[in-house]
């Protein structure tokens, strides 16, 4: 059952309407002229206008390295009548240095508002970058914690994967507003909800509602043709995702993987994955297996994922050792 959502609002303006997302994505319009395999130093990231105002730079399915970057996670910005929001900031100071530049590009409106879905790696490290811009730092009340956990861990991640170079720029910059519940945005005559969830795929997932467009940034609680990673609650996570899914959005912005107008058909495949992956852990612990057993033999169907082999044994280890302490 979702939790009870507290309310933190922001006075707001009227959401201005509109319509025709489809035609949006149907035709699609390019700005900043380069991709997170070809980042380069003050260049403007690549993104898409997938609805009046909203654009997304979709990252690549690969895993973190020097060559792209970091740039893995879908991120991108909202403008308003007054101000932009950014959401997610990417894999490195250098991807959120070049998503600078992609909004400057398009708008000499001020970032007012950077926020972040949750705290991995791939979706927070871009926030230096808005260090000079005016802007409130906003997240899950749980994500400044997080990210004070697992600072060490990360820093020496980022150095394995993307190169001591790139690490040495990339800090961690925690939000300056916490979400307990939920709390409404005034970007100028357009309004974003955000909500707070309760433990899902972490402990400190956030989503974004456009009213304007209807388009929700769902962060990591979708993933779409990369597989999901359970780094939360596996029973949260799917209690989330039914509280998600009445949700009415006409467009879908996914941590990982394409932006979606079938909502919230969308999230059918990630939702037979873990309830399969539920399934199979507790008839492994009706069958006494051993840890090492169940993530030996517990499969799925490695060809409707991508980097399958990479995060499907510890999505079995996490769930694991969640339901082996059902009653």
């Amino acid at each position: 059952m979702q939790r009870p959502h507290e309310s933190l609002a922001v006075p707001a303006w009227p959401a201005q309407r509109f319509s025709g997302v489809a035609k949006w994505l149907s035709a699609p319009l390019l700005y900043g002229a380069i991709s997170a395999t070809a980042l380069g130093a003050d260049e403007p990231l690549s993104v898409r206008e997938v609805a009046a105002g909203v654009f997304v730079h979709e990252g690549v399915h690969e895993d973190a390295s020097p060559r792209n970057f970091g740039a893995i996670a879908n991120v991108g910005f909202i403008m308003g009548g007054e101000c932009v929001a950014v959401i997610d900031t990417g894999g490195s100071y250098a991807e959120g240095k070049a998503l600078r530049a992609a909004i400057s590009e398009r708008t000499s409106l001020p970032v007012c508002y950077v926020i972040n879905t949750h705290v991995h790696p791939d979706h927070v490290y871009g926030n230096a970058a808005f260090s000079a811009d005016k802007a409130q730092f906003i997240g899950h009340h749980k994500l400044a914690a997080s990210m004070r956990a697992r600072g060490g861990y990360y820093a020496k991640y980022l150095e394995r994967t993307i190169g001591p170079d790139l690490a040495r720029q990339s800090v961690l910059v925690p939000p300056s507003l916490p979400v307990k519940g939920t709390l409404e945005l005034d970007l100028g005559e357009r309004r974003l909800i955000l909500q707070a969830w309760p433990v899902s795929h972490t402990d400190n997932d956030l989503t974004v509602l456009d009213e304007a467009t209807g388009t929700l940034w769902a962060g990591d609680l979708v993933f779409r043709e990369r597989i999901p990673s359970l780094d939360g609650k596996l029973s949260g996570w799917l209690s989330t995702m039914d509280s998600l899914a009445k949700i009415p959005a006409r467009l879908v912005v996914p941590g990982h993987g394409p932006v979606s107008t079938d909502w919230p058909a969308v999230i059918k495949p990630q939702q037979q994955y873990l309830l399969q992956l539920q399934a199979d852990v507790r008839a492994a612990l009706k069958d006494k297996r051993s840890i090492q057993q169940a993530t030996t033999e517990i499969g799925a169907n490695p060809s409707q994922w991508l980097l399958f082999e990479g995060s499907h044994r510890q999505n079995v280890t996490a769930a694991f050792t969640e339901l082996e302490w059902e009653e």
